[in-house]
């Protein structure tokens, strides 16, 4: 959202509502919309996906050819559309986000998942999109049993990873940050080891954490507007980024494509926008490196992921921190912006 709300992010509107991780209570249901009542209570996947594509029938929700009607927009940026997506730029659609009363759900009959009485909100509210997210980004880091795992960013998409790649077999998670409560949490709750990349050369210490041969896989959790640690290519990105010589900050993807061991594989579920400079293409080609990304296909994941949290094997509550009320939202922002109070994650409550 900070994204968004910075400005960072082209094609956004004065007016425009955020919000992609949104549940409720149907009010209302379309006359096509035959399994849904009012009543239900449902998670809400943050893409809009029309069930009928080319890809949707591929379960590439994300990439659904129907449901962004700024498709020619999203075409002349990237070479084709991706799916429309709640609380995002114009860029996929412009649709009104979850940080509201009351959301409009176009495709209503393909995604919303109701959730039986007596289970509590926090428990499935990130079923939305950071749940699935982070297990989409461990599943394309193509875990082998035992391998290494580093994962660059420990917000909340980064702290589910941790037990989503533990989930998958890793034997080892190694996780990058420098927000001390974030670095905590990940060691706490998610048993990884961890790195402050203000403190040490990042590429140094996973090198002699792997005996000089490097993760086995590389999960990039920040994307875009990756902090560069006072390093000469992040004060450069920096610069470029407000001058329009580039578009995102890809700081952390160099460090993940140099540091990653050979033949291994990078997973990229921090959103970027658009051009990235300086990145070590040879490096990646010559290490035979594989990189695997994607907005994430929640309508896939979401009923399976419900089954692993109805079971007992994981709750993603933990990583709430603090609950507030709609009209308290501008001061949660800002909280979380400049990571005052330990704040890692912000639930709303209209």
């Amino acid at each position: 959202d900070l994204h968004l709300y910075d400005g960072y992010n082209p094609t956004m509107e004065k007016g425009d509502i955020l919000g992609h991780e949104p549940m409720g209570e149907v009010v209302e249901v379309g006359s096509d919309v035959k399994n849904l009542k009012p009543g239900d209570k449902v998670v809400v996947p943050f893409v809009i996906a029309c069930g009928e594509c080319f890809f949707c029938k591929k379960e590439l929700y994300s990439l659904c050819d129907n449901t962004n009607p700024n498709a020619q927009l999203a075409k002349t940026a990237m070479g084709h559309s991706a799916a429309g997506l709640f609380g995002y730029s114009h860029l996929t659609g412009g649709f009104s986000g979850g940080q509201a009363e009351y959301l409009r759900v176009p495709f209503a009959d393909v995604g919303p998942f109701k959730i039986p009485d007596g289970m509590p909100d926090e428990k499935v509210l990130f079923l939305s999109d950071i749940f699935p997210t982070a297990y989409m980004a461990a599943e394309n880091c193509e875990i082998e049993p035992g391998d290494t795992v580093a994962i660059w960013g420990a917000g909340p998409v980064g702290l589910l990873a941790i037990k989503c790649v533990w989930m998958l077999g890793a034997g080892r998670v190694i996780v990058i940050d420098r927000v001390p409560e974030r670095l905590q949490m990940a060691e706490q709750d998610g048993q990884a080891e961890t790195i402050n990349f203000e403190e040490v050369s990042v590429y140094d210490a996973l090198l002699e954490m792997t005996g000089g041969r490097g993760p086995d896989r590389c999960m990039d959790a920040v994307g875009l507007e990756a902090h560069g640690g006072g390093t000469f290519d992040g004060t450069l990105d920096v610069i470029k980024t407000k001058t329009g010589l580039a578009t995102d900050r890809p700081h952390v993807l160099r460090q993940a494509i140099m540091a990653c061991r050979k033949g291994g594989t990078i997973s990229v579920p921090g959103v970027y926008s658009g051009l990235v400079d300086h990145v070590p293409f040879g490096a990646f080609m010559n290490k035979g490196l594989t990189m695997k990304t994607g907005q994430t296909h929640v309508q896939k994941y979401l009923p399976m992921l419900f089954d692993k949290i109805q079971n007992g094997e994981i709750d993603p509550s933990f990583i709430i921190t603090h609950e507030m009320s709609l009209d308290e939202a501008p001061q949660g922002y800002e909280m979380f912006k400049h990571k005052h109070d330990n704040c890692v994650k912000v639930v709303l409550k209209p």
